[in-house]
């Protein structure tokens, strides 16, 4: 699956998520988020690389209960997931490399 380009309102619940297959990026942010425009080239360069990787921008904020499940407090937090499972994270990305770091974890 390719970048995704905009947030997205909660679409699947944290069971949901807990019992995906293969790698996937939950990206949590807002469209709105000054931080997440700015880290979106470094986001999308780093997914362009990882094709087998699912993508998915979760819309973050008040009222949002996925997020919180996570632990999430600052945006973008790109969760890293293997088959449900936690593997990595990377908060408020400030390079590429560091996006490629923790991708090349969830590939192994």
């Amino acid at each position: 699956m390719s970048y995704i380009s905009h947030y997205t309102p909660e679409t699947l619940s944290r069971e949901e998520v807990d019992q995906t297959q293969g790698p996937m990026v939950l990206e949590f942010g807002a469209n709105w988020c000054a931080f997440c425009q700015g880290a979106q080239p470094d986001i999308k360069a780093a997914i362009d690389n990882h094709p087998d990787v699912q993508h998915m921008k979760v819309e973050d904020g008040k009222g949002r209960r996925l997020g919180r499940t996570f632990g999430v407090k600052l945006w973008p937090a790109l969760i890293l997931l293997k088959d449900g499972h936690e593997v990595g994270r990377v908060v408020r990305p400030g390079s590429r490399s560091e996006i490629e770091e923790v991708l090349s974890q969830i590939e192994l």
